[in-house]
């Protein structure tokens, strides 16, 4: 099969986005360095792409679920696959909105994830699987067997200029995207944890803290930092955040968009999992990376989205998880001194 101008949907969140990213080389190992790849996303996620050589065009959508005849993002879209007819769609969402997006789109193939989950293993049960395994068929084995989420940030020397990083760094990621929301945050560590592990691990190697624009009434409740501390938060483009990340020696998140970031550049991440599956949503683990799981091994854990997790009023599986196993996890790992 020829293809060389190709068009992916993937409009969940920033993690899901970054599943995504394995198909890129994939495709172009295929067909070839000039083959056009194009995305529609989620606007908010969107800029993932802005210094992404390997991605021609990106289309936003700012409203997902409403119909085709309402909104002009899908409209504008549909008008320029017919004008110029896609080789393949790949459509990575399985949501029924997305459906009659995919079928009004002119392309030559189509492929869906929906349409493909028999043909899974069953010991495949990773996201990221789940979207290269729907991209498999038009791809050799051995490209398949080496295509693994990648992503391309601004510049090693443009990033450690713009922020002043240093050599080596350890990225602290506290936040996560159901902070702002007014019940349990069930995926979070604990404020006063955060605290006590950034004061010491700041005595051991320079600490850098992430975060989103618009999280600060989260973060001033871990500020204020050590004064060595270098505080980002909100200080990032997207494509800066990918540098930053790219070039750390290693980050510390919850189940989060920056963990997932972390695993796509191969810098070392030590996740906290509590009531997610980390084998299902967790960073991605390849022969390139190392993901690092921290958990308290609780009973009823994983529950997300069950009914355990409905009625749990107390995240025992995140708060269970001391400040020592998670600095016991990166001295094992050989980042700082074991004392």
């Amino acid at each position: 099969m020829s293809a060389k101008s190709i068009l992916i949907i993937r409009c969940g969140a920033l993690g899901d986005l970054v599943y995504a990213t394995s198909v890129i080389d994939a495709l172009l190992l295929e067909y070839g360095s000039d083959t056009l790849i194009d995305f529609i996303c989620t606007l908010g996620i969107s800029t993932l792409f802005d210094k992404d050589i390997r991605v021609n065009k990106v289309y936003t959508l700012k409203h997902k679920k409403i119909p085709i005849w309402l909104s002009s993002d899908k409209k504008n879209i549909i008008n320029a696959s017919n004008k110029t007819k896609y080789d393949v769609l790949i459509n990575f969402e399985t949501g029924k909105q997305f459906e009659a997006l995919a079928h009004s789109i002119s392309a030559k193939k189509k492929i869906a994830l929906s349409l493909i989950n028999n043909l899974i293993p069953e010991n495949k049960t990773h996201a990221a699987d789940l979207i290269r395994y729907t991209f498999k068929e038009i791809v050799s084995k051995d490209v398949f067997e080496s295509s693994f989420p990648k992503l391309i940030g601004t510049d090693t020397s443009e990033i450690k200029n713009k922020y002043n990083l240093p050599q080596n760094y350890i990225i602290v990621s506290p936040s996560n995207s159901h902070q702002e929301k007014n019940k349990l945050n069930h995926r979070a560590w604990t404020n006063e944890k955060w605290i006590e592990l950034i004061t010491k691990l700041n005595r051991e190697i320079q600490v850098v803290i992430i975060g989103n624009k618009g999280e600060n009434k989260f973060f001033n409740k871990l500020r204020p930092f050590p004064d060595t501390i270098l505080d980002l938060v909100g200080k990032t483009t997207l494509p800066d955040l990918v540098g930053v990340i790219s070039n750390a020696t290693a980050l510390i998140a919850t189940d989060t968009g920056t963990a997932h970031i972390a695993s796509a550049t191969d810098t070392e991440v030590f996740a906290l999992i509590g009531p997610t599956p980390s084998n299902v949503t967790g960073p991605y683990k390849t022969n390139k990376n190392k993901v690092h799981i921290i958990s308290s091994n609780q009973e009823c854990a994983p529950c997300y989205k069950t009914e355990v997790m409905r009625s749990c009023k107390d995240n025992i599986c995140m708060k269970e998880i001391s400040v020592d196993m998670v600095l016991n996890n990166i001295k094992s790992a050989q980042l700082i001194q074991n004392q």
